[in-house]
């Protein structure tokens, strides 16, 4: 298609964009399964009271979308997706790619939510300036490195349900009464600190946030499931904080597939330094 980027960006729903950013580029969505049916209207109190489980893309969806792209007058494509550790999408998107002799590259953002969106918006921006396959690839590795993705969770059954944290940890967290305030990294979920309440969270929460945006510019984006007002509470004292430093905020409640990993109750902060 005339005047198209010669670079497709690609990503998976689980990046929680706004509807508008999630206009330039392209979405594939992961299925949610309740009580054993596939659905894509679950609220918060399904995720609490009902088996909750999620769904990877089948490799023939990332195909169809790959070879749609490529066919519309794409060059190449790069494909960002959530972790590794918390899904098999990445996998089954690397299967997908594999027909395509090199025109389409899979990139692990190591994290979700915004801690994913944040890198494919990079990447696509980086698309729509025309660039090429290698500076878009390194568009979305940049942005990687300069994202940091933190959350706090009421309890660690959901992720302990759906394997993300080791159930030791998970019923030690209980028995103690601890709020764990998690973070994202290459190697999965891991423990950054733990506090006795939820309140004593959202401070440390902000305080990590404000520490991971150092000294410069940052976009930040608050996500939580069925806890609003503990994310406006979050969102607010961020942005008082950051100040003239902020240059975007999102704020929007988690999907149900990364809801029904972390709770209700969950509050996270994606800090991405510009």
């Amino acid at each position: 298609m005339p005047g198209s980027p010669p670079v497709a960006v690609v990503t998976d729903s689980t990046a929680s964009l706004p509807a508008d950013l999630a206009r330039q580029l392209t979405v594939v969505p992961l299925a949610v399964v309740v009580n054993g049916v596939e659905r894509d209207d679950v609220a918060p109190d399904d995720i609490a009271h009902s088996s909750v489980t999620t769904s990877r893309p089948a490799p023939g969806e990332f195909g169809a979308v790959y070879r749609r792209l490529l066919a519309d007058g794409a060059e190449s494509i790069v494909s960002v997706h959530l972790s590794a550790n918390f899904s098999g999408t990445l996998e089954v998107a690397r299967l997908a790619a594999a027909e395509f002799a090199g025109r389409v590259e899979v990139v692990d953002s190591h994290s979700t939510a915004m801690g994913l969106g944040f890198p494919a918006l990079a990447a696509a921006r980086a698309a729509h300036q025309k660039a090429d396959l290698s500076r878009v690839l390194a568009a979305a590795a940049s942005a990687i490195a300069r994202t940091t993705t933190l959350f706090y969770v009421d309890t660690l059954e959901y992720l302990r349900r759906g394997g993300r944290i080791g159930a030791a940890s998970a019923l030690v967290g209980t028995a103690l009464s601890v709020k764990p305030i998690l973070q994202t990294t290459d190697h999965g979920v891991t423990v950054r600190e733990k506090v006795r309440t939820s309140s004593r969270a959202l401070i440390r929460l902000a305080d990590l946030a404000i520490e991971a945006a150092g000294s410069g510019t940052v976009d930040v984006a608050v996500h939580h499931l069925a806890a609003p007002d503990r994310a406006d509470q979050l969102a607010s004292a961020l942005k008082d904080r950051l100040g003239d430093r902020l240059r975007a905020a999102y704020q929007s409640e988690v999907g149900a597939v990364v809801g029904a990993h972390v709770g209700p109750g969950t509050v996270a902060v994606v800090i991405h330094r510009v």
